[in-house]
């Protein structure tokens, strides 16, 4: 009689045993309990939060650059326009105003790229009004009897205060202080027309309310080619949209003056840059 040896090694039960620890099936795996994916949720919406004022804040920064370099582009454009002109100054339709063309704009054969006019936010750029734009601001240019020798190119004469030119119309009218204190753009959008702080007043108007399209700041140009970012310091500087808007069509226009000294000094500053100085003693504000 032949004995058969039994089979070296595990049995078949055995290794099927040992494959299905190693290898659970699907039917074996264990499903996520309702506390368990809760917080696989919660833990999603937290990256989420954080990532998503992170990605915008590189969106603004990113754009930021753009617009800083756009202003630094036109306000050479700007200075090369004058040096063609015997020193005059570009007035403030130098662009796209309410029934004109960018291309059909004073610097248009200075730089042909019509992305560079654009804020890459929602705003256009502007020249302030000090900068031969076309706003008379009280206190800023000479009486009528003082105007007979004014032309088309510069419809008000600027008054000087010292060294100060108030209304620039030249570039040597830039002395006192320089160039790279006076402002020419900015990053608003006041219906196609230059933009323009009081010189007499510590108060913003409506018709050009400040800013804020680079998170609660302001891009800027300096005379001398330079552009600059300012975050407003002030919290109603940020707000004073809301508190303006909205009006009906036949609200009085407001004005808004500073309450707070975070809020003067974003004022103060922006009219120091357009005018070269205040119209008004800074001590006797509160």
């Amino acid at each position: 009689m032949i004995h058969k040896h039994p089979p070296v090694g595990p049995s078949r039960s055995a290794r099927s045993g040992t494959i299905a620890r190693r290898f659970p099936s699907v039917r074996q795996c264990r499903a996520f309990t309702l506390i368990e994916l809760l917080v696989v949720i919660a833990v999603i919406a937290m990256l989420i939060a954080i990532l998503v004022p992170v990605l915008r804040s590189a969106r603004e920064q990113a754009q930021r650059a753009v617009c800083l370099s756009n202003l630094r582009q036109l306000t050479l454009a700007w200075v090369a326009y004058a040096d063609d002109n015997d020193g005059k100054l570009v007035s403030s339709s130098w662009g796209a105003g309410p029934s004109r063309s960018i291309e059909s704009g004073t610097l248009w054969p200075y730089i042909r790229d019509i992305d560079i006019y654009r804020c890459p936010g929602p705003g256009r750029y502007s020249i302030v009004t000090a900068a031969n734009g076309g706003h008379k601001v009280e206190g800023t240019y000479l009486p009528r009897r003082s105007q007979r020798h004014r032309s088309p190119e510069v419809p008000y004469i600027g008054k000087r205060v010292g060294k100060t030119v108030l209304r620039l119309a030249r570039l040597t009218d830039i002395i006192s202080p320089g160039a790279a204190q006076r402002a020419v753009f900015i990053d608003a959008f006041p219906a196609g027309y230059d933009f323009y702080v009081y010189y007499l007043y510590p108060k913003w108007s409506e018709s050009s309310l400040p800013p804020i399209h680079h998170g609660g700041g302001v891009t800027l140009s300096m005379a001398d080619g330079h552009a600059e970012y300012w975050k407003w310091k002030g919290r109603e500087t940020v707000e004073i949209r809301r508190k303006m808007w909205p009006r009906t069509p036949v609200s009085e226009p407001k004005d808004l003056e500073p309450q707070t000294e975070d809020g003067l000094y974003d004022l103060q500053r922006l009219q120091r840059a357009t005018w070269g100085r205040l119209g008004y003693s800074a001590e006797e504000v509160p």
